[in-house]
C-alpha cells in the first residue's frame, strides 16, 4: 500500500488536489483508516478533461499494433503482481485473498482480450444502389471518455472499461469509487509502466462525485460515459448526459433469479448457488437474489444450501481459511440487516445466519431464508449481501412470470437436465445473460450486460470495443 501513489494522475503526472484536500480509505474488516488519497474537486476534473482532450488527436492516430502492445504489456505486469494487487484490493474492500487473486487474473484478461481486438477494427467497402458511388466505411474512436467504476470489483471493472477504450483509440478520465481508490491508482501506475502516453488515462479520486462528474458530462468535450453502479445513480447520469448528447454505456443493478427445476441435480444446483450467491460476499450485480426451487426439491435444496453456507468461515479477508469477508461499510450491512428483518417479520424461516456478530468490522453471516413472503422487500431490491431467499414454484409458466416480475434484467440462472427446457426458459427470461447449469456467467470473451433497468450496451466480448467506436461513411463517385 505504501508503494501506491495517493495523488491524482493527470496528464501523466501525480499531483495533489488543487485545494490539497484528501479523504480516508477504510479497511472494512476493522474500520481503521489505511490511507488518505487526494480528494479531487471541479478544478481537478477540468484539468483531467483538458489532458484527455489534448491527448485525443495523437492517440486516436496511434497504430493499432502499438495500442495492442501496450495492453499486452499491462496484462503481463498485472500477472507478475497478483499477490500484491490482491492484498491491496482486500485491504480496501474486504474480499478474501483467494477471491482477490482470482479478480486480478480476471481483470488482466480484459487487457489481453482487447489487445487482440485492437488490431481487428475493420470497416467496409461497397457499391451503392445507383452504381455510380462507392461507399467506404471507416471506424474512428468516439473520443474522450469518462469512466465511472464501482467498489465491488475495483480492478476488473476498471480494466473492462479501460481495455476497450485504449484498443479503440480513446482517451479517458477515470473516476473510481471512493471506497476503493487504491486499486485504480495502482492500475494507472501499471499502464504508465506499460508505455501508455501521457494524458491518455487520467485518474481523479474524489469523495465529491457530483461536483466532479456533472460538469464533465454537461461540458461538451467528453463524448462518452461508461458507468457501472446502481440504477438510481445511472438514471441521474443519463439525464446529465442528455444536454451534450453523450454516448452511454450503463451496467446497472440486478435482481437475479436462480431457478431449480424438478429434474435438476440437487448437489450441482447447490454448487452453482454457492457461486452465484457468494461471489464477493454477495456484493455483485450478478448475485442470485431469488432462489425459485420446484416444490419437489425445495426442502432438500434449502437444507443443503443452509448446511453449506452455515459452514463458511467469516472473518478478515487477509486471514487464512476465511471464506466470507466483511461487507463494504456500515450502510451496506444495515441494508442487509433490514431486509432480513423485514422478511422474517413477514414469516420467513431463518435456516442459518441472520444474526449480526459483535466486534469491529462490517461482517454479516451467510444467511438462508425459506418460506419468504412475496411482499418481502428483498424480493424487489438488490440484497448486496450473503443472503439467499428460497421460494417454491410448481410449473414453468409460473416461475418465468415470477422471475421476470422485476424492473431489472441483468442475469438469470437455470438448473435443469432437459436441453429443451434450458433453451426454452433461457429464451423466455427477460434478462441479458443466462447461466445454464452454472453459477458464473462473467467472461472477458462474452458480452456482459442487461436489459430493462439493468443497463444499456455491452462490455467484453467482440462487441465490447464497439461501444468506443463510431462509423464514418465516405461517398466516393466513380466516373
Amino acid at each position: 500500500m505504501n508503494d501506491v501513489p495517493k495523488q491524482l494522475f493527470i496528464g501523466g503526472s501525480w499531483r495533489d488536489a488543487a485545494d490539497a484536500a484528501t479523504f480516508p480509505v477504510d479497511d472494512p474488516a476493522t474500520g481503521l483508516v489505511i490511507a488518505r488519497v487526494a480528494d479531487a474537486g471541479p478544478k481537478d476534473a477540468r484539468l483531467a478533461e483538458e489532458a484527455a482532450v489534448a491527448a485525443q488527436p495523437d492517440w486516436g492516430r496511434t497504430a493499432p499494433r502499438e495500442r495492442s502492445e501496450i495492453l499486452r504489456r499491462a496484462y503481463e505486469i498485472m500477472l507478475s503482481r497478483v499477490d500484491e494487487l490482491a492484498l491491496l484490493m482486500t485491504s480496501e474492500m474486504g474480499k478474501p485473498l483467494a477471491q482477490a487473486r482470482g479478480e486480478v487474473a480476471y481483470a488482466a484478461e480484459f487487457f489481453r482480450w482487447f489487445a487482440e481486438e485492437a488490431v481487428r477494427i475493420d470497416g467496409g467497402y461497397g457499391v451503392l444502389p445507383d452504381g455510380r458511388t462507392r461507399m467506404v466505411l471507416m471506424r474512428r474512436p468516439v473520443g474522450p471518455c469518462l469512466l465511472v467504476t464501482p467498489w465491488n470489483f475495483p480492478l476488473a471493472m476498471g480494466t473492462r472499461k479501460i481495455g476497450p477504450a485504449i484498443a479503440a483509440g480513446c482517451t479517458m478520465v477515470l473516476k473510481p469509487a471512493p471506497q476503493t481508490p487504491l486499486s485504480a491508482l495502482a492500475l494507472a501506475g501499471i499502464l504508465r509502466e506499460a508505455g501508455l502516453p501521457d494524458g491518455v488515462l487520467n485518474v481523479v479520486t474524489t469523495s465529491r462525485a457530483g461536483e466532479v462528474v456533472e460538469p464533465l458530462l454537461r461540458g461538451g468535450r467528453i463524448r462518452k460515459l461508461s458507468f457501472t453502479g446502481s440504477t438510481e445513480v445511472g438514471r441521474l447520469l443519463l439525464a446529465q448526459c442528455a444536454d451534450a448528447v453523450l454516448r452511454t454505456s450503463m451496467e446497472l443493478g440486478g435482481n437475479a433469479p436462480f431457478i431449480v427445476f424438478e429434474d435438476a441435480d440437487p448437489a450441482a444446483a447447490v454448487d452453482g448457488a454457492m457461486t452465484a450467491k457468494l461471489r464477493n460476499m454477495g456484493e455483485a450485480c450478478t448475485a442470485a437474489n431469488r432462489f425459485f426451487v420446484h416444490r419437489s426439491l425445495a426442502g432438500e435444496f434449502g437444507r443443503r444450501l443452509a448446511d453449506r453456507m452455515g459452514a463458511l468461515v467469516v472473518g478478515p479477508g487477509t486471514a487464512e481459511g476465511v471464506d466470507i469477508g466483511p461487507l463494504i461499510d456500515g450502510a451496506g450491512r444495515a441494508k442487509v440487516e433490514d431486509l432480513v428483518a423485514d422478511a422474517a417479520g413477514r414469516g420467513a424461516r431463518v435456516l442459518t445466519g441472520g444474526i449480526t456478530p459483535d466486534g469491529p468490522g462490517h461482517f454479516y453471516p451467510p444467511t438462508v431464508l425459506t418460506e419468504v413472503h412475496p411482499a418481502s422487500r428483498l424480493m424487489q431490491t438488490e440484497i448486496f449481501g450473503p443472503v439467499a431467499a428460497v421460494l417454491v414454484f410448481d410449473d414453468e409458466d409460473e416461475v418465468v412470470r415470477r422471475a421476470d416480475d422485476t424492473p431489472w434484467g441483468l442475469v438469470g440462472y437455470v438448473y435443469t437436465e432437459g436441453l429443451d427446457r434450458a433453451l426454452r426458459v433461457g429464451e423466455r427470461l427477460d434478462v441479458g445473460m443466462v447461466g445454464v447449469n452454472t453459477g458464473l456467467v462473467s467472461n472477458p470473451a462474452a458480452p456482459f450486460g442487461g436489459i430493462k433497468q439493468s443497463g444499456l450496451g455491452r462490455e467484453g466480448g467482440r462487441v465490447g470495443i464497439e461501444e468506443f467506436l463510431e462509423y464514418k461513411y465516405l461517398a466516393v463517385p466513380v466516373r
